[in-house]
């Protein structure tokens, strides 16, 4: 005569050593887990941006060994400086523009202009004047 134990019958209730977890619920992670890496691979698909691909590095050493082309102004009213951010407009009037020989020596990206604010250099989509990327103290 065998006596079952009640963990043993409990183990044997659930069984598939899953911890007394349905199995169901490792399918919803594999399904999560499948749907995930699908829009991860459509995200890498999607054409990338150009603020995606910016060297801030190279870019701030074109500025250092050009210094003497770059103009220095005023600092920005606190309000002003606060509202820029990428995905907003150029404040109007406050932007810059560079340098002709400073400005050939950066990388270019179709339908993007680089300007200067105070210390700061943006890249701004010429037809709607939306920020794309900020380098901030791009002198530093």
């Amino acid at each position: 005569m065998v006596i079952a134990s009640p963990s043993q019958a409990r183990q044997d209730e659930h069984g598939n050593g899953n911890n007394g977890h349905s199995s169901h619920q490792n399918d919803y992670r594999d399904d999560h887990d499948r749907d995930r890496s699908r829009y991860e691979e459509r995200g890498r698909d999607r054409d990338v941006r150009p603020y995606d691909r910016i060297e801030e590095d190279l870019i701030r050493r074109i500025f250092r060994d050009h210094r003497d082309l770059v103009q220095r102004g005023d600092s920005l009213p606190p309000g002003i400086r606060k509202n820029l951010a990428r995905g907003k407009p150029l404040p109007p009037g406050i932007a810059r523009q560079l340098d002709p020989r400073l400005e050939s020596r950066l990388p270019h990206y179709d339908g993007y202009e680089w300007r200067q604010i105070d210390d700061d250099v943006v890249l701004a989509n010429i037809t709607t004047g939306i920020i794309e990327s900020i380098i901030y103290n791009v002198l530093d």
